[in-house]
């Protein structure tokens, strides 16, 4: 058994009389494809606004790397290894695709304001060094055409790609993705299926995915967490579930 590369205990939270989840524990295999599922409502979103620190809990807390945190910022979050998607596209229409995915390296990036203005040396090379990052993911994903279109006025399925370049682009450990097929057709939802799959391997990853299309959480999950009204119901092998 490998060592778990994320752990929630005992995670509840509430707003006002509203118990969005009700102590939740699960744990992520690292290097898996970690699913989880449930109905609408069913507090899925709540739990990743939890993992990747958009929400505190109430109580519980998460494990990891070995360190137990009640509270996990967002902007930690990401300098730890933590990235992720979201259910409705947050990209910055107006940025073209190489833009957006440049976001997501902004954390490392050490020039100041001062030398990015002026735009020579050490900003130029920095510069250059998460452009080449950047361009090398649009090649993974296949999005290179679309470099330097706005992103507003692309097809959604190529949108949602960027969105997953982008959290690529931050070098994570961790990648949440949430339910990066919505909305797809078949032909879209095969290609986002394979670049799941094939990321993991070509970047080390452990994957949590929450989707409502059984056929794929079944096809490419090694595990998956069932929520229901805040409660975790089950949790097991695709098969056991």
């Amino acid at each position: 058994m490998r060592e778990p590369a994320l752990s929630a205990v005992d995670v509840s939270l509430q707003f006002g009389a509203v118990q969005a989840l009700s102590n939740v524990s699960f744990d992520v295999t690292q290097g898996s494809v970690h699913a989880i599922i449930g109905p609408n409502g069913a507090g899925k979103t709540s739990m990743l606004n939890c993992l990747n620190g958009f929400y505190s809990p109430t109580s519980g807390h998460l494990v990891y790397q070995g360190k137990k945190y009640r509270r996990m910022r967002a902007d930690r979050s990401a300098q730890l290894g933590i990235a992720r998607t979201f259910q409705n596209i947050a990209l910055f229409k107006g940025m073209s695709a190489l833009q957006n995915i440049m976001s997501g390296r902004n954390y490392m990036m050490r020039t100041g304001i001062l030398s990015c203005a002026i735009y020579f040396g050490r900003a130029a090379q920095e510069e250059f060094h998460h452009r080449k990052k950047a361009e090398e993911i649009m090649d993974f994903l296949e999005i290179q055409a679309y470099r330097h279109a706005p992103v507003g006025a692309l097809p959604y399925g190529v949108q949602k790609r960027i969105e997953l370049a982008r959290a690529l682009a931050s070098e994570p450990r961790i990648l949440l993705l949430d339910e990066p097929m919505a909305g797809m057709n078949l032909e879209e939802k095969q290609d986002m299926c394979r670049f799941v799959l094939e990321a993991r391997k070509a970047y080390n990853l452990t994957t949590i995915l929450i989707e409502h299309d059984m056929g794929v959480v079944m096809d490419i999950s090694d595990r998956v967490t069932v929520l229901d009204y805040g409660k975790r119901i089950a949790d097991g092998t695709s098969e056991e579930v």
